[in-house]
């Protein structure tokens, strides 16, 4: 059975290696986790804060935060031309009446 994570407690644990000087093996103890998960954990926040674009849940909070913000831009850029094409037709439906 594999277990999950949040993405909160990754983090921490990524940031004794990689912020704070712990090995692989130290952090992993630490905190109970195996230590191939700790060394993927540091590894891929260490790509985060290189601006590395990686393609599973993110380390870091700011990472997180930027996904979500990423995801709500792009509705509401969709809200807007769903506007923008209703405007445009009820602007000539309108037109269309007065003549």
């Amino acid at each position: 059975m594999t277990k999950h994570f949040k993405p909160e407690f990754r983090q921490e644990v990524a940031e004794l290696v990689v912020d704070k000087g712990y090995s692989v093996r130290e952090a992993a103890d630490a905190m109970g986790v195996g230590k191939s998960t700790v060394d993927t954990w540091a590894r891929l926040l260490r790509k985060e804060r290189n601006g590395e674009v990686i393609q599973c849940t993110p380390i870091s909070e700011e990472r997180r935060k930027i996904l979500v913000l990423e995801r709500e831009i792009q509705q509401l850029k969709m809200e807007k031309e769903i506007l923008k094409k209703a405007t445009a037709l009820l602007m000539s439906d309108s037109m269309n009446g007065l003549r």
